[in-house]
């Protein structure tokens, strides 16, 4: 379905829904090079909405990687497993349930992408750190600034290294009658770094 390297699906392409969240298009593009993907490596996507990051880091990893999607939404958690078949992605197993509990029982992993967690993205990073392998990355999309500051506290006390913030304001164009209008969408800020 999508015949290239290069991450970027278009987000029309996936399988949506009201009620679930999707990380955009170019907002994915960023987290998937900030996460450092290689072959062979275990990926957890915390908060996988519609499994958008999923996808795109499956096809990253190859089939020799595996990525463990999870949600405590049952409705996330049915649009993931749509799209994975959508795609036809084999290494994506889809796990329902709290991450804060099911990552204890998850085996290390090499990236973890942290997206939508219903308020509990300062928790589940204090959890990751244990199971992210010595010099895996993490990856935390973070919209509120309260998420951002807390997170930003739990690297610093954790001695993450390489902390990257990047703020992303993206704008698409759509057609009006008259022409061409850019319309913007609400920044998201993505910070990234490294288990020592």
């Amino acid at each position: 379905m999508w015949n290239y390297k290069t991450p970027g699906i278009p987000d029309e392409l996936f399988e949506r829904t009201e009620k679930v969240p999707i990380t955009k298009e170019e907002i994915r593009t960023i987290q998937i090079s900030k996460a450092r993907l290689r072959p062979g490596q275990t990926v957890y996507d915390i908060g996988c909405g519609s499994g958008s990051i999923s996808i795109e880091a499956a096809l990253q990893i190859e089939s020799s990687g595996k990525v463990l999607a999870i949600d405590h939404d049952q409705n996330a958690v049915e649009l993931t497993k749509k799209n994975v078949e959508k795609f036809g992605i084999s290494n994506i197993s889809v796990i329902y349930g709290n991450a804060k509990e099911k990552i204890l029982e998850l085996e290390e992993a090499d990236v973890i992408f942290i997206g939508g967690t219903g308020g509990d993205t300062k928790e589940i990073v204090e959890l990751s750190e244990n199971k992210l392998r010595s010099g895996g990355r993490i990856v935390i999309g973070i919209i509120l600034v309260e998420t951002f500051y807390s997170v930003l506290q739990v690297l610093k006390r954790l001695h993450f290294e390489s902390v990257d913030i990047t703020q992303i304001t993206v704008s698409k164009s759509r057609k009006t009658t008259a022409g061409t209008m850019m319309l913007a969408r609400n920044p998201v800020t993505i910070i990234s770094a490294t288990k020592i």
